[in-house]
């Protein structure tokens, strides 16, 4: 893949100040592709990541390779603990869905979803948001080649975005509006491969895996291990991390 090179022409606001926007970044190929097309678009990028007692820790360190790589302005990870709920198999002892077709992942919600994470994650995003003055927010959902989630869907991002509108000071005074940006969700996983590598976004340095090993190492049978191996297949790339 080509070398990530920064932008030249940054965004500026109506004051002349860089645009800010604020970027969810867990680590994994589609939350980094998506801060590298924030900041193809010219958005000065302040990362958000959270450390929320996921079974894939390991994906942080990925974060903060790629936040370092894509240059953002600042990176700042989020300790939240959603154990105390469960209903998850990220969050708790369930065993991890592994080698299920296509077909079976859009059938249903898995027990993977984390229950209102993209609500919560989005919550901390708006309030960061408000504190640095930014009218963006950046998210890496998918509702093509995914498992269902419904935190996911558009009908999700556009409420989420209303709401946002209606629950800031910014907001209520008319002073910006708040954007929830989706630049990947109607692309497929090999279009994300493809923009990708387009960016330049070193893609060794991100991590997809629901369910690692002791030592890390990607299981190559969850649903993200299998959305991620069929995106880089279909978009005839290789992929550089092991299976």
């Amino acid at each position: 893949m080509p070398s990530y090179q920064p932008l030249a022409t940054k965004r500026e606001s109506m004051t002349g100040q860089p645009q800010r926007a604020i970027c969810l970044l867990s680590g994994g190929l589609d939350s980094s592709t998506c801060l590298a097309i924030a900041r193809e678009q010219g958005f000065e990028c302040y990362c958000l990541s959270f450390d929320y007692g996921q079974r894939h820790r390991v994906e942080l360190e990925a974060a903060r390779r790629v936040a370092k790589h894509l240059q953002a302005k600042e990176h700042r990870t989020v300790k939240i603990d959603l154990r105390v709920f469960g209903g998850s198999a990220l969050t708790g002892n369930s065993d991890v869905p592994k080698n299920r077709e296509h077909n079976e992942m859009i059938s249903g919600i898995p027990i993977t979803y984390v229950p209102a994470r993209n609500t919560i994650f989005l919550a901390f995003a708006l309030a960061y948001a408000e504190v640095i003055r930014a009218s963006d927010i950046f998210i890496g959902v998918n509702a093509l080649d995914y498992s269902g989630y419904p935190d996911c869907r558009p009908e999700f991002i556009a409420a989420f975005e209303r709401m946002a509108n209606l629950a800031t000071k910014s907001g209520v005074e008319g002073t910006s509006r708040v954007m929830i940006r989706t630049p990947l969700i109607d692309m497929t996983k090999a279009n994300i491969v493809r923009k990708a590598s387009e960016l330049g976004v070193d893609v060794s340095l991100t991590y997809s895996c629901y369910d690692p090993d002791s030592e890390g190492r990607s299981c190559g049978r969850c649903d993200a291990c299998i959305l991620r191996r069929k995106g880089f297949d279909e978009a005839g790339l290789r992929d550089p991390l092991p299976a």
